[in-house]
């Protein structure tokens, strides 16, 4: 009879454990099924300009990245003048995944703090966001020549993945591709 108090004592203490387990995770490090994959079929309009399109054709041929971003987003705003510094640096070709957002605010938003985009593709609905497997904003993924994702990064970019986990895989893919 009193083994009968010790059922939801067990089933509370293996659920505690697990969301210990859940909660020392680190989100960034969360691996994406698509790492090694090609990237997905789309053609969006560009935020710039709405008659023309952007997919993944006008994009193979050079390693990239592929930055989803949002004017709403709070910690898109802090990677931003990073980004805008690579961009200067010309470091790598950066693409935009304009998520969920509004238009107007989106381009304000890149007058105000600068445009580190070769081109963004405006993601009004976020099904193309989906299709990446976007978990929310901002998130990086590093591309290669041929249209494969090679890593992906969750989370604001910062100085140190930058030179830890981005550009060491860039200098790899550049050799690669001769």
């Amino acid at each position: 009879m009193k083994l009968r108090f010790l059922i939801p004592l067990g089933a509370f203490l293996g659920l505690a454990v697990f969301l210990a387990v859940g909660l020392s995770l680190d989100p960034s490090k969360v691996p994406s099924p698509l790492v090694g994959k090609p990237v997905p079929q789309f053609s969006l309009p560009t935020l710039n300009d709405p008659q023309r399109s952007l997919g993944p054709e006008e994009l193979k041929g050079q390693v990239y990245l592929l930055n989803v971003w949002a004017s709403w987003c709070v910690a898109c705003r802090h990677e931003h003048p990073l980004l805008v510094s690579l961009a200067r640096q010309n470091a790598i070709p950066i693409y935009g995944l304009n998520y969920k957002d509004e238009r107007p605010a989106a381009l304000q938003w890149l007058r105000q703090l600068g445009n580190p985009y070769k081109a963004s593709a405006f993601d009004a609905d976020g099904r193309v966001g989906i299709d990446w497997g976007v978990y929310g904003v901002p998130e990086t993924f590093l591309v290669d020549a041929e249209g494969v994702i090679r890593y992906k990064h969750t989370g604001p970019l910062t100085a140190e993945a930058w030179e830890t986990e981005l550009l060491p895989r860039i200098r790899q893919l550049r050799e690669e591709k001769g």
